[in-house]
């Protein structure tokens, strides 16, 4: 995935639910949709932050099991993950 894919357009949606908020990050290129929920008392810029850096996360692991694929397993590098 080239640089200018990952700084590209995303659609971000808030569901309020009580107390929480459901935050979907969806990219319009690859279909690639993620979710998450915080609090209600979260800003919507911290909510969305969280959900675009899950949504690149969940993206370049995609990426990884690609090259997997052409590649032996011992030759793939560890990469570590995102707490969300």
């Amino acid at each position: 995935m080239s640089q200018d894919e990952k700084t590209g357009e995303y659609i971000i949606e808030f569901q309020q639910h009580g107390g929480s908020v459901k935050v979907s990050a969806i990219d319009p290129l690859t279909m690639t949709e993620v979710s998450i929920v915080g609090p209600s008392s979260a800003g919507q810029e911290e909510l969305k932050r969280t959900a675009l850096q899950k949504l690149l996360y969940v993206m370049n692991k995609k990426e990884g099991q690609h090259a997997a694929e052409k590649s032996q397993p011992s030759e793939m590098p560890k990469r570590p993950g995102i707490v969300v």
